[in-house]
């Protein structure tokens, strides 16, 4: 499998005058030669600090296409890159730091004091000065070049190791899958300490020659704008961003004419979302991904899509896909079971836990903790988390059900649904509704709405109105926050 020198460099010679990356809040943009000189820079650089095959290289940034040279600069000097989520709080950035023990961590000048406080060698993105020349690394396929840490929801956050091979296969598999091309233009919000926002379409794109645009601290109308502005084809939002989008006038007046798709992704996406899109007639679908096996896993083209709304449909073309039940064995056509994953995108192993390791892999296969099923033609649904699942009554509920059901109501802007421990049913079934207008008699319409679509033992026994929802770094809704808060 090729490493970072063998198409970042070579993407630069056969491209050199193709513009490769826009940054939205400076202005500034790099041409494929002009990117592949800054990748020279910072390995010098990198190189220059003692930094050795193997050393870790930590990044607490915004997101700017500043990113992108470090991260092919430790790919060219066998330096494993490590961008840190810079929304965690300082105590669990010092635990990441103590965890992965970078020989430097690089800020933006706006981090440049959090860094000092949380870690000695640190230093702030500056080489302009330095020549482009390096020294060149031998390395394999099966080296790694990114950790990414998980998000913690569950415990204490893991490094998940990404070795070449993962992310160039998760890349090319993209590229193959979904027929990207030179002539595509992504427009990136996703946090680029993030697999979406690294690896769903960034690198992809720029394997292929395409241009990247890259934007900071999401504002829906902004990214309207920006969409059509610079002329994207191609682009990918959670479905929280999605619901700021439509909610705007600009939206509605907006034609997108440049669009191909849009993609949905890191959680699923409400079918009242679907709809906006296909009123204007553009085509729009769903991926799936995760840390350890990257952001893009399946293929489901936009014609099947608007017919399969939900669906992710089939593995892509080099990787492979089952769902086992409780057993182990392989679940029967819409069995519901835990999504297994196999290829060479997989992540290698979680730094410094071993026994986690062995938790999440099975002779090759990824076990994702995701629940999915597979329909008659073979195209996949995912079903919800596998710990998400409320157990009420001895009955399984997942929450993702009754979520697509609540939100279809009118007047309901955002859902999350999970279970609340209770001494009779084990768990209740809870459900908190941001409301756009919220009046006395909802409540009893959504729980009339729910006996007309769902098993009575579905319907929420709990309904809470709330401002807001608690989110994640990546714009997920915080599902654990709210279990938190309830008991």
């Amino acid at each position: 499998m090729l490493n970072s020198e063998s198409w970042i460099l070579k993407r630069a010679s056969l491209t050199p005058f193709k513009i490769a990356l826009i940054d939205i809040q400076t202005n500034r943009q790099w041409t494929y030669k002009e990117l592949a000189n800054e990748t020279l820079k910072w390995l010098n650089v990198l190189q220059k600090k003692g930094l050795s095959k193997g050393s870790r290289v930590a990044l607490i940034a915004e997101n700017s296409i500043d990113f992108f040279p470090i991260l092919f600069a430790c790919g060219l000097g066998g330096f494993i890159f490590v961008p840190l989520n810079w929304r965690l709080a300082e105590k669990e950035l010092i635990h990441i730091i103590e965890d992965c023990t970078p020989s430097l961590l690089l800020t933006d000048h706006k981090f440049e004091q959090l860094g000092k406080r949380i870690f000695q060698h640190t230093f702030t993105l500056q080489c302009s000065e330095e020549k482009a020349d390096y020294q060149s690394t031998s390395m394999s396929g099966s080296d790694p070049w990114l950790m990414i840490y998980t998000g913690g929801t569950t415990g204490k956050p893991k490094g998940v190791v990404l070795s070449f091979d993962a992310v160039n296969c998760n890349a090319l598999n993209t590229i193959v899958s979904w027929g990207l091309e030179p002539s595509d233009c992504t427009l990136n919000y996703m946090p680029l300490f993030h697999t979406g926002g690294i690896n769903a379409l960034a690198l992809p794109i720029l394997m292929v020659g395409g241009t990247v645009v890259i934007g900071n601290k999401f504002n829906p109308e902004e990214a309207i704008r920006a969409v059509n502005d610079y002329k994207t084809t191609i682009s990918l939002f959670v479905p929280t961003m999605y619901q700021g989008m439509v909610d705007t006038d600009y939206f509605k007046e907006s034609t997108f004419p440049t669009v191909k798709v849009f993609l949905s992704g890191g959680a699923p996406c409400p079918k009242t979302i679907y709809d906006h899109f296909a009123k204007k007639g553009l085509q729009f679908k769903e991926g799936y991904g995760l840390t350890e096996a990257g952001p893009n896993n399946f293929y489901i083209s936009p014609e099947l899509a608007a017919k399969k709304k939900g669906s992710v449909g089939k593995s892509m073309l080099f990787n492979s896909v089952q769902i086992r039940n409780e057993e182990g064995a392989i679940c029967k056509v819409n069995e519901v079971g835990e999504l297994y994953l196999q290829g060479k995108h997989v992540f290698t192993k979680y730094w410094n836990n071993e026994k986690e390791t062995a938790k999440s892999l099975d002779n090759g296969w990824l076990k994702t903790g995701d629940l999915a099923k597979m329909d008659e033609d073979g195209d996949i649904y995912i079903v919800g988390r596998k710990k998400d699942m409320i157990i009420t009554g001895g009955e399984n509920v997942y929450p993702q059900e009754v979520e697509q059901c609540i939100i279809t109501h009118p007047q309901v802007k955002e859902v999350a649904v999970v279970g609340i421990p209770d001494k009779k049913w084990g768990e209740i079934v809870t459900a908190f509704i941001v409301s756009k207008n919220p009046s006395p008699e909802m409540k009893d319409d959504i729980l009339a709405l729910c006996r007309t679509q769902l098993g009575v033992y579905k319907v929420p026994k709990q309904i809470d109105f709330v401002e807001e929802l608690p989110k994640t770094h990546v714009g997920k809704i915080d599902k654990k926050q709210l279990i938190e808060r309830s008991v």
